[in-house]
């Protein structure tokens, strides 16, 4: 871990100008869990990081109390920046627990925050995860990191007119290859004028200002809701004793997964079933990454004696699963829980795990959170407890269920995706 107090970095103890005291936070910040050395893991600060505090440098040294608002801040370079360049607080909203984790932890570092503040002698950052009017009232400047899905924008932007100061300020930005000019229309639904910066680095930023007077007032688009009818979906929650379902509601903020519908993987488990266990075999089951909840209510529909967990890191998944599992009047017999990877489960504790993994990190092609996914399944089931796991046929994820969860066969294979079971040993 490289702290602001070793050699190479300049004493929190020197008068520093605010340019060099941004350069010895940022050096001294760590890709929490990880410590920034494996060559391919994840990066403390990136080339966007650097370019939206640059760009918002003048507006955060005069910043005052209330003003700034980070969203989307991976590992604290937005947060700790913008408090470094002269805000007098922050408020942070981290979605995923991972990120909410990262910041707490280069927060903990205290040779770090010894530079971030200067000689003040106190900082004041509140982390959040909504984005809602505690996070937004009366904010002049966001800064944001811009989520890869147009639907988690559009939520982003509405929020910010609804909530912020008539002036705000937003700063936009990302990797130029993953910028699309739909997001500039995404913002001008919002905001009279939006801008690009010069790209820098391979990133820039788009800077939206005037608040549309419709938007402050408009009925906002998210989270969203439709009423599913699919032929597997209604034939899964349909209980051994009783009808199926007229259908299946599902209700989806921005960012997740799919949003309302229901994509190819999960429709592709659903079609195995009729081979899950039985009611009398189900006591205790999780979807496992619940994103929207739909299988989480899936299972509390199927299995009306069971308790059902939904577990998902970000809080706009857990919120969206309590949502459709309220909508589908099985509320009292699910709970949503906000967890890593399904760390949060209790040890051979559960009898049926459904999981459809994801293998993207932001924009990056990731299996890592799978991997950990599968132990955490593994140390979650009961003595002869089963995980139900979909996922790409390419991924070939069979041994590393096997190593991780129990003995694992194929149940059903298409053109893309693979059906497994694991049986807890």
């Amino acid at each position: 871990m490289h702290h602001a107090s070793e050699p190479d970095s300049p004493a929190p103890s020197e008068p520093l100008d605010p340019a060099a005291r941004l350069a010895a936070v940022l050096g001294a910040l760590v890709p929490w869990p990880e410590d920034g050395s494996r060559p391919d893991g994840p990066v403390a600060v990136d080339a966007t990081d650097r370019l939206l505090l640059d760009e918002a440098a003048p507006q955060l040294a005069t910043a005052g109390p209330g003003d700034v608002v980070v969203i989307g801040d991976r590992f604290g370079a937005l947060t700790l920046g913008a408090v470094t360049l002269g805000a007098p607080d922050v408020r942070s909203c981290a979605d995923t627990v991972t990120a909410e984790a990262a910041l707490d932890r280069n927060m903990a570092d205290a040779d770090l925050l010894d530079v971030v503040r200067g000689d003040r002698p106190t900082v004041e950052i509140a982390v959040r995860d909504r984005v809602d009017e505690h996070l937004l009232g009366g904010a002049r400047l966001v800064l944001l990191q811009l989520p890869s899905s147009l639907a988690e924008l559009t939520e982003i932007a509405e929020a910010i007119a609804r909530h912020a100061a008539d002036d705000v300020v937003v700063l936009a930005g990302g990797r130029v290859k993953h910028m699309t000019r739909a997001m500039n229309d995404v913002l001008a639904a919002s905001f009279t004028e939006v801008r690009a910066t010069l790209a820098r680095q391979k990133s820039r930023v788009l800077v939206a200002t005037g608040v549309r007077p419709e938007a402050r007032d408009a009925a906002p688009a998210f989270p969203a809701r439709a009423v599913l009818r699919d032929r597997e979906l209604l034939a899964a929650a349909t209980p051994a004793a009783g009808p199926p379902p007229d259908g299946v509601t599902v209700v989806a903020h921005g960012g997740v997964f799919a949003g309302t519908t229901l994509d190819l993987g999960t429709r592709f488990l659903l079609t195995t079933a009729d081979k899950w266990p039985g009611s009398d075999r189900v006591h205790d089951a999780v979807d496992l990454g619940s994103g929207s909840g739909l299988l989480a209510t899936v299972l509390a529909l199927r299995y009306p004696e069971a308790r059902v967990v939904g577990t998902d890191r970000s809080a706009a998944a857990v919120a969206s699963t309590r949502a459709t599992a309220e909508a589908n009047g099985v509320d009292g017999r699910v709970v949503a829980l906000r967890g890593d990877a399904g760390e949060d489960l209790e040890p051979a504790s559960v009898d049926l795990i459904l999981l459809n993994p994801p293998f993207h990190d932001r924009t990056a092609v990731r299996t890592d959170a799978a991997h950990r996914m599968f132990r955490a399944a593994g140390r979650a089931l009961r003595q002869g407890g089963e995980l139900w796991c979909v996922f790409n046929t390419a991924l070939h994820y069979r041994d590393a269920l096997t190593r991780a969860a129990g003995p694992t066969v194929h149940i059903a294979q298409n053109p893309k995706f693979t059906v497994t079971r694991s049986r807890r040993r």
